[in-house]
Order: C-alpha cells, then structure tokens, then sequence
C-alpha cells in the first residue's frame, strides 16, 4: 500500500467515527429537553464538525478521497441510545451514550498515534486534533459521572 492509501486509510476511519459522533450529537440536540444539555450537544457536534473537516482536507491534500459517511457501528449505538433515552431519563441516557461515542473516538485516535505503520502525515494531523478529542471526551466523561453521582 502506497503511503496516500495509507493516509487516506487511517483517517477515514477517524472521518467516519468523528461523523458518527456529530450526527449523535445534532440529533440529540434535538431531542432532549435540557437547554443547557441541547447547547452542549451542538457545541460538541461543532467539534466533530471541524474534526471531520480538518481531517477530510489531509486525506485529499495526499491525493485521497476522504469517507463522506459514518459507521455501521456508530449507527446501532445511535438507535440503541435514542431507544434508551425514549424508555428512561432522555438527559442521563444521551449523555451515557455520548460519552461511549467518544470512548470509540478516543481510542481510534489514541491507535492511529501509536501505530508505527502510521504515515507522519496521518500521525500529525491526529496529534494536531488529539487534545480536542481528548478535551471532549473527558467533559462527556465527568458530565455522565456527575449525572450518575446526583441520581
């Protein structure tokens, strides 16, 4: 594999996952009822937003085509939460699957990073975007754990 389909190959799946993630987020700013949940909702769906976008412009800087759609994956878990949310507490329920969603993002950069195979354009441009996933995922982390801790 030449070092474009590796490039495009690492971060599409970053663009995929990141997609996931702000379609959740748009569609559960939509849903809850919470005006302060609704307006961190969006504000992280900007994130991913920006995310896919930065992302998207090195994959065709290297001559690839970035992923234009998310994942099977992050399609179920999106089902699987607004289900939850519609069966229980809609606020703690988004929020729980939100966070997971960032788990899976998380980690998906964390290994585009450590993979010695990676490409350093692919490696710097997840390194470049690594501390706002990061920062995103560790508010949806302890906004869960306050909801949990005050129920």
């Amino acid at each position: 594999m030449n070092n474009q389909k590796k490039i495009e190959h690492s971060l599409n799946d970053l663009i995929a996952i990141s997609r996931d993630g702000q379609e959740f987020y748009t569609e559960a700013a939509q849903r809850v009822e919470d005006a302060e949940l609704a307006a961190l909702f969006r504000r992280m769906a900007a994130v991913k937003t920006d995310v896919v976008g930065q992302l998207s412009a090195t994959v065709q800087s290297a001559g690839g085509t970035p992923d234009t759609d998310g994942t099977l994956v992050g399609s179920l878990r999106q089902a699987y939460g607004n289900v939850r949310a519609a069966l229980g507490d809609s606020k703690y329920a988004y929020v729980a699957q939100l966070e997971e969603s960032e788990d899976r993002l998380l980690e998906a950069f964390d290994e585009v990073v450590a993979d010695a195979d990676t490409p350093a354009a692919a490696r710097d441009a997840a390194l470049r975007l690594l501390p706002e996933v990061r920062a995103c995922h560790d508010e949806m982390r302890r906004r869960k754990h306050a909801m949990k801790s005050a129920a």
